[in-house]
């Protein structure tokens, strides 16, 4: 009786977790010191590997709309400056000197051929990434300052070395500020740095400030995380938006600033470490700007101070993140089993190196699981053996002592003791593999490994639902794209084999909220990754051929 309630407890509560997805899932369609120079520090070689072969894009020439203004003129009007590598296309405005466009070209939108790439960024100028500003204002116009680049075109290719591209704006009372970025051709990583001269007559004392700002997420809850997030104190801070009327501001030694969303990300990594503080704001309910602010700082006049950053925009791959420095592959965190999960992460792509088919990876780190957790299965089939034994003898108790519920359970308990079975010996096991499966939940949610990756026939996205056929019909429970959900089906069916396969449970309630239970989980999983109902399968499978065979040893 204790061991069929502990069962069904732990089935209900990981009915309610992959419900609670179901329900709430959104649809997707280190430490250098400041120098002070005119020209930023230079870029540490970092080679991004084993990348996608690049999407190549047909776009449009763009024609110079006006030359560069004189050296520290105003322009009159902003330009945009397009900037080409093999990895993305950026598209930067003078208004600000800010990042408003970032087409990334190994990637696109949806996994149809002929889709978009896939824009990482509002395209607003206004909301731009690397926007300046004084928390104190101290310098006038910078707000709505126009930089002149040093350009006479306004289109830049990056294809065989660094390139920099420098913007100058002169404030009204002579103060200078100049903007200068470093693009690598083979990295997602720009380099920006500030320098601030001041050639007012007065001391500018105020705290330097540089924004990031992108959508906000839905209003949807988000089982993975997404939104503002932060190394601080060498601590991961993942702040959500409905909690920014709570706190808004986060001050500490902070490594880097991010916005993220489930797959991609655009992170600002500063490069002096020091005592600074985060600042979030949402912007006409629909944007989150985050704000990194410098220390106070006094710059006297005729003297200049620089502030060298790295931009990040591209995908959350944890081998990228980890070539960036300062601990950004932190970024990724798979939740509370983060510690198991990466590991596997990084034995899917181990798999994946050798057979390139991620659907083969999943199914060969998901044996790879079930032969490590053998004993505890072993020890949990071998329990529910044992119980199908005295079932019939539990039968009996259960039928003479009906009426007495006290005595009935004290003759099931002296059963228990007469044949030396653990009562929890079925379920015990279970528990302990839980963690295993909410750590590859998670990753395979968020691997962005899977994005788009192709398994075999008609599933040709891992990261999505498994459709065959296309319907032009809703169908109740499921999400668009209407079809019908194959694997899902067939996952059902397994275990639906495998609850026949189970002891029956003496409780006739009992034992139909059981076999009902194979239905709830079909219905929660058809709107699930397809990746994730691969691993279900393959580990039902497995599990019944591992019962079948404990079953038949110990008959």
């Amino acid at each position: 009786m204790d061991q069929a309630r502990l069962l069904i407890a732990i089935l209900l509560s990981l009915a309610v977790f992959l419900a609670w997805q179901f329900i709430f899932a959104p649809q997707e369609d280190q430490q250098p010191a400041t120098k002070k120079a005119e020209a930023p520090v230079a870029i540490k070689e970092q080679p991004v590997k084993d990348q996608e072969k690049a999407y190549t894009e047909k776009t449009e020439p763009i024609t110079p709309v006006q030359k560069p203004a004189a050296p520290g003129a105003a322009p009159e009007t902003a330009r945009t400056i397009t900037v080409d590598t093999p990895l993305y296309q950026a598209r930067i405005s003078e208004n600000g000197a800010v990042f408003y466009g970032f087409l990334l070209k190994n990637f696109r939108e949806r996994v149809a051929e002929g889709s978009p790439l896939k824009q990482i960024l509002t395209g607003d100028e206004t909301l731009g990434i690397g926007k300046l500003g004084f928390v104190g204002k101290s310098i006038a116009g910078l707000d709505k300052a126009i930089f002149a680049a040093d350009l006479t075109s306004d289109q830049v290719n990056v294809t065989d070395s660094s390139r920099d591209i420098k913007f100058l704006w002169r404030a009204q009372d002579g103060t200078v500020i100049e903007k200068i970025y470093r693009f690598v051709p083979d990295s997602y990583v720009i380099e920006m740095a500030v320098t601030i001269k001041n050639g007012s007559g007065r001391v500018i004392q105020d705290k330097l400030f540089v924004s990031l700002n992108s959508k906000a997420p839905g209003d949807k809850r988000l089982y993975a995380f997404e939104g503002p997030s932060a190394l601080i104190n060498d601590e991961l801070k993942e702040i959500k938006i409905k909690k920014l009327q709570d706190q808004n501001t986060f001050d500490g030694k902070i490594k880097w600033v991010t916005l993220q969303s489930r797959y991609f990300m655009s992170g600002l990594i500063p490069l002096q470490i020091e005592e600074a503080s985060l600042h979030l704001a949402l912007e006409a309910e629909t944007f989150v700007a985050a704000q990194y602010r410098q220390p106070e700082k006094a710059i006297q006049p005729g003297t200049q101070d620089t502030y060298t950053y790295q931009l990040f925009m591209g995908p959350k791959k944890i081998r990228e993140l980890k070539n960036v420095g300062n601990d950004l592959h932190k970024v990724v965190d798979f939740g509370w089993f983060d510690f198991i999960a990466k590991p596997c992460l990084w034995l899917m792509n181990l798999f994946y190196s050798v057979i390139p088919n991620y659907g083969i990876s999943i199914i060969i780190l998901t044996i790879l699981a079930k032969i490590l957790l053998w004993p505890l299965g072993a020890k949990s089939y071998k329990s529910m053996s044992e119980m199908k034994k005295i079932q019939p003898l539990m039968k009996e108790i259960r039928e003479k002592y009906k009426n007495d519920k006290k005595k009935m359970n004290e003759e099931v308990m002296g059963l228990y003791r007469t044949y030396k079975i653990n009562p929890l010996g079925g379920c015990l096991p279970m528990v302990v593999q839980l963690p295993v499966f909410f750590a590859l939940y998670r990753m395979l949610y968020e691997a962005i490994e899977l994005r788009h990756a192709p398994f075999f026939l008609w599933i040709n996205d891992l990261s999505a639902p498994d459709r065959l056929f296309s319907f032009g019909f809703s169908i109740p429970f499921m999400e668009p794209p209407y079809g019908i959900p194959v694997l899902t089906l067939v996952m059902g069916a397994t275990m639906l084999l495998q609850q026949k396969m189970s002891p029956p449970m003496g409780d006739a309630t009992q034992a139909k909220m059981m076999m009902f239970m194979p239905i709830v989980f079909t219905v929660i999983f058809i709107n699930f990754s397809s990746g994730l109902v691969l691993y279900w399968l393959v580990n039902n499978i497995l599990s019944i051929a591992q019962q079948y065979y404990t079953q038949k040893k110990f008959a």
